[in-house]
């Protein structure tokens, strides 16, 4: 056990006993169960889904075929902005210059408008 505390200590997760009100519940021999707690700087790394929705909006503004009154939250590359399916891989690659991370192609794939791209990019740990 305590070799698992420390181990748990040195990845930055804390564990902590947790008492169980009615210990017999979950088979009577267990009288604590372990919760994982994530450091401040991992539950930190998350950014703003309001600020990411600024930046990504300001990125398809930005774009050269976009006109940037039609850009809205809910706005789909194709059939509301009009960009064919290389301009839209061009978008993301600017997204990924934007937030400096790589997007795996398969989900690259998958982000055919700006909620699509935003709610990716607020809940992946590396973007900036």
């Amino acid at each position: 056990m305590a070799a698992r505390i420390a181990l748990l200590k040195h990845l930055r997760v804390e564990a902590r006993p947790v008492q169980l009100r009615n210990p017999r519940l979950i088979g009577g021999s267990v009288s604590q169960l372990y919760k994982r707690h994530f450091s401040e700087e991992v539950r930190g790394s998350f950014l703003d889904k309001d600020e990411v929705r600024d930046r990504v909006i300001n990125v398809v503004k930005n774009f050269q075929k976009v006109d940037p009154c039609k850009v809205v939250p809910n706005a789909h590359f194709q059939n509301d902005l009009g960009l064919d399916s290389l301009d839209t891989v061009e978008v993301v690659m600017a997204l990924e210059e934007e937030f400096r991370f790589e997007i795996p192609d398969n989900e690259a794939d998958k982000i055919n408008s700006i909620n699509l791209a935003v709610d990716f990019i607020a809940s992946h740990p590396q973007a900036k």
